[in-house]
């Protein structure tokens, strides 16, 4: 499948080429590029009919250009699909471990305390206070 998808590959490369090709030898109605890249040129090979058979080559050329790209599309989304691991075609699969990885509990520490201060109260007196 894939050496088939590579040559339809290399086939749509040429008909994009081809395209670039034949619309740059249309002429234009303003003489713009198709003039300068060979307008005359395509009317001595074509003759006097050289507009039409330009035109229809084109769109010829645009449709197998897109069937080709849907195709293409089409046979990479079923190769992707399709491939073994095996071919090394496929995307690495990663798998979840069987188990969560418990988390380690969070270090508890004791609170620092402060000592208590002692309080110093005077010794009482035992005589009365003076008038």
């Amino acid at each position: 499948m894939s050496i088939l998808l590579g040559i339809l590959t290399v086939v749509l490369i040429f008909v994009s080429l081809f395209i670039v090709l034949v619309v740059l030898a249309q002429k234009s109605k303003d003489g713009g590029m198709g003039a300068a890249l060979g307008g005359g040129a395509a009317e001595a090979a074509f003759g006097a009919d050289t507009t039409n058979v330009l035109s229809k080559s084109t769109i010829y050329a645009a449709v197998v250009f897109f069937v080709l790209a849907f195709s293409l599309y089409l046979g990479r989304i079923y190769e992707r699909k399709h491939a073994s691991s095996a071919a090394n075609n496929a995307l690495p699969t990663i798998t979840a471990p069987a188990a969560p990885v418990a988390a380690p509990a969070p270090a508890t520490t004791a609170p620092v305390t402060a000592p208590a201060a002692s309080v110093v109260t005077p010794p009482a007196t035992a005589t009365p206070p003076a008038k």
